[in-house]
């Protein structure tokens, strides 16, 4: 039964386009991922990249007590020749490239324990809105092994010191650190975290639905270019936006709204 995980996903469908809201189920083990997990996780992501009228991606864990609580111990201790290391960390990497590559924004909804794997597929989402009862954690080099894939997302997150403290440290920080240290962009009470997440939804949805992927596909591309080469993208992009003419619905009711004023 160790292996024993659940993916859902359930569709959200509005009149701006559909919502997807992704819950990873293994709650007797705080949502910690093997490789099965792994990848029923990822072609989850590789799906939802598909869908042409997906607006906005949920990402959570079940239970409350944690999102992704890392990897599963029982199968680290069965890696013992390099290769099984390598295998295991490429799979981690195949999910958060797939939720990096999603074309839409993807909110993790964090509550409970973000440790290891799982804080390295916290950011690689664009969003993260955490409980305050939540904790974040890098704990690798306390079992022996370093923290790498998307650990190396965390400098441009957090700065060299942060990220330094976390994986050098290994001590876990808590959802109002977190929120100072900008790893997650907003804490709220547990009580009201899906009406936090909600709003961040219904804001994401408001936006013209090209504008949308336009702009997360630039950004990914800031991350790779210079200032220079970044600005020209910017400029290649809005040339393509104009090209879909989705503005020009909006604008015109703005300015007709002012002109009635």
């Amino acid at each position: 039964m160790a292996g024993v995980h659940k993916v859902d996903i359930s569709w959200d469908r509005r009149p701006g386009g559909t919502v997807a809201r992704v819950v990873y189920d293994n709650a007797r083990k705080l949502n910690a991922v093997n490789p099965p997990a792994l990848l029923d996780l990822t072609e989850a992501f590789l799906g939802l990249a598909r869908e042409d009228d997906l607006r906005c991606v949920v990402f959570s864990g079940a239970g409350g007590r944690a999102f992704i609580g890392g990897a599963d111990i029982n199968h680290m201790t069965t890696m013992k020749h390099p290769e099984d290391g390598r295998r295991f960390l490429t799979q981690i990497h195949k999910l958060c490239q797939a939720i990096r590559d999603v074309p839409v924004p993807v909110i993790c909804k964090a509550e409970g324990y973000t440790l290891g794997a799982g804080l390295e597929v916290a950011v690689s989402c664009d969003i993260r809105i955490a409980a305050d009862s939540a904790w974040f954690g890098m704990p690798e080099v306390k079992v022996g092994l370093p923290s790498v894939v998307e650990a190396a997302l965390l400098p441009r997150l957090i700065g060299w010191g942060r990220t330094s403290w976390l994986l050098l440290t290994a001590q876990n920080i808590d959802a109002p650190t977190a929120e100072r240290w900008g790893l997650v962009e907003q804490v709220v009470p547990v009580a009201k975290l899906d009406d936090a997440v909600e709003r961040c939804v219904e804001s994401i949805v408001e936006a013209t639905p090209q504008a949308m992927r336009i702009q997360k596909r630039l950004m990914r591309r800031w991350e790779r270019l210079s200032i220079d080469e970044g600005i020209q993208a910017g400029i290649d992009a809005m040339a393509e936006s104009v090209a879909h003419g989705e503005h020009l619905e909006r604008m015109t009711a703005f300015v007709n709204r002012r002109k009635k004023g």
